[in-house]
């Protein structure tokens, strides 16, 4: 009896040491399993951090390239603007030499009658070309007896003279002209010191 309580006994401790081993490899197993999760999720995490990370970098160049398209159409739209403003400037420079001659022409005495005539229809012509020119947004700069504006004028001469103030045109040697409100060509000017 005593043998197979021994043999009972030990059956138990191997049974127990067999349970306790397993119990030991299931926990080993446990604590595998959860490193494995554990790493798993910290893989997880990094990816989300960087799919985070590249999502705003894309999110950043979008926003910078919409942003770049608006400015490039706000551009593109005051270029056509301007560009549909000053459509005739080129036309009007051109012009500027036609109408200085036709201001000498006029400047002209005559006495015989065929020439004044002729001297009637030049200014009619004339008239005729400085009303389509007003039509397109050209006007002559007032110079004399105003003060001197550099935007405006050039100065080519200075004097001394009591009757005008300082810094005043005294006299236009060749008119001015804008287009709107752009300087086509300043006015030639003697200026008063």
């Amino acid at each position: 009896m005593e043998k197979e309580q021994r043999t009972y006994d030990e059956t138990i401790e191997q049974h127990e040491d067999a349970q306790s081993e397993q119990a030991s490899e299931e926990q080993v197993e446990n604590e595998a399993t959860q490193q494995e999760e554990k790493d798993e999720l910290t893989l997880a995490y990094e990816k989300i951090a960087q799919l985070e990370a590249k999502l705003a970098e894309t999110e950043n160049r979008f926003l910078r390239l919409h942003a770049d398209f608006d400015n490039y159409r706000r551009r593109v739209r005051l270029d056509m603007e301007a560009a549909e403003k000053y459509r005739a400037q080129s036309l009007v420079c051109d012009l500027l030499p036609i109408l200085d001659n036709f201001e000498r022409a006029l400047q002209v005495q005559v006495e015989d009658e065929k020439a004044k005539s002729l001297l009637q229809g030049m200014e009619m012509v004339y008239r005729s070309l400085i009303e389509a020119l007003k039509k397109e947004g050209v006007e002559a700069i007032e110079s004399v007896g105003k003060p001197f504006d550099p935007h405006v004028h050039q100065a080519v001469m200075q004097v001394d003279d009591q009757n005008y103030e300082p810094n005043t045109v005294v006299e236009e040697f060749q008119k001015g002209y804008k287009l709107k409100d752009r300087v086509i060509r300043p006015a030639m000017v003697k200026v008063n010191q």
